[in-house]
């Protein structure tokens, strides 16, 4: 480990803003660097909560998070939040970043938003997500929120990424249809129907209990709550905070494997992504990836075989040698 990355890694570890922050845009760049922050970080991490935000664009998710950011201070917790942004088709970057609609937040040393741009990634998040999780989880912060970047019912991945999944909405939005379909009704760990002060509030919760009533519960099972709130004011977000609270401590074990199976995902796709690079950079003559690829886009090969190919010839290079 370089003497840079030794001395971000001290400073994530320490909580100072500059170092996870730097920490962060080392680990979104996906090189060594980010690597080695990892390295160095991981074995702290483990020991934060992590809640997933989604729902559709316009609900509020951003200001039931900026509410939740001021209660969770207000209980003598840290928070960070994960803002995930559309990305800027010019510069790469986040748009519309939550930062600007947080700054209420700015100088509280227990409270760090960071937007994050999906870079096209489907899921409505960031590739470099898990990652940048276990930066903020090792520097100690007692909550994680990812924010998505709300693109609608495939918008599931959030639910392989974090512990908790709330689900956002509205009176009027819509999800009185959307919930008896498949996708983002179904990951729900909490519903929050947020602009209760509109009419139709009391409706939007009753379509969602009748969705939730067409599932049968097991008693040691959990049935997803749905509570109302009103992100101007912050009504019903003590509440929310304290649902999450009563989740962990009735889903220790589900959040176990929740977690496993994040850890799983995140290493199969290193190694895959290491494998692959193995194969163009190594084990394949120079050319021979294009040449094949050529092919399919030629039609002359399909790509199951093109694929069977390149394997083939991998591996009988990698004997050889």
């Amino acid at each position: 480990m370089i003497a840079d990355s030794r001395r971000l890694v001290a400073g994530v570890l320490d909580g100072d803003p500059r170092a996870i922050a730097r920490s962060i845009s080392l680990v979104e760049a996906e090189g060594a660097a980010g690597a080695d922050i990892i390295k160095g970080v991981f074995q702290q991490s483990g020991r934060a909560t992590l809640l997933g935000v989604t729902g559709a664009p316009g609900v509020g998710k951003s200001s039931l998070v900026d509410r939740l950011v001021t209660t969770v201070r207000g209980d003598g917790r840290t928070i960070g939040v994960l803002a995930i942004d559309p990305t800027s088709p010019f510069s790469g970057g986040a748009v519309l970043g939550d930062r600007v609609r947080m700054q209420t937040h700015t100088g509280d040393v227990g409270v760090f938003v960071r937007s994050m741009a999906t870079r096209g990634e489907l899921g409505g998040l960031a590739r470099a997500t898990s990652d940048a999780v276990v930066v903020l989880d090792a520097a100690g912060f007692d909550l994680i929120v990812i924010e998505t970047v709300g693109v609608g019912q495939a918008e599931v991945e959030i639910s392989r990424t974090a512990d908790m999944t709330a689900v956002v909405t509205m009176p009027g939005a819509g999800d009185g249809v959307q919930a008896l379909k498949a996708g983002v009704m179904e990951i729900a760990d909490l519903f929050v129907v947020n602009k209760a002060d509109h009419a139709g509030a009391d409706r939007a919760v009753a379509e969602i209990q009748t969705m939730l009533g067409l599932h049968t519960y097991q008693p040691e099972e959990w049935r997803p709550p749905v509570l109302q709130t009103r992100a101007t004011d912050g009504t019903g977000v003590l509440e929310v905070l304290r649902m999450i609270d009563a989740y962990c401590v009735w889903g220790d074990t589900e959040v176990g494997r929740r977690r496993r199976a994040r850890f799983e995902a995140r290493v199969r796709h290193l190694v895959s992504a290491r494998l692959l690079r193995h194969v163009e950079q190594q084990a394949l003559e120079a050319g021979v990836f294009a040449r094949i690829l050529d092919q399919v886009v030629a039609t002359e090969v399909d790509p199951y075989t093109a694929a069977e190919e390149i394997v083939r010839q991998a591996v009988n290079t990698t004997s050889a040698s």
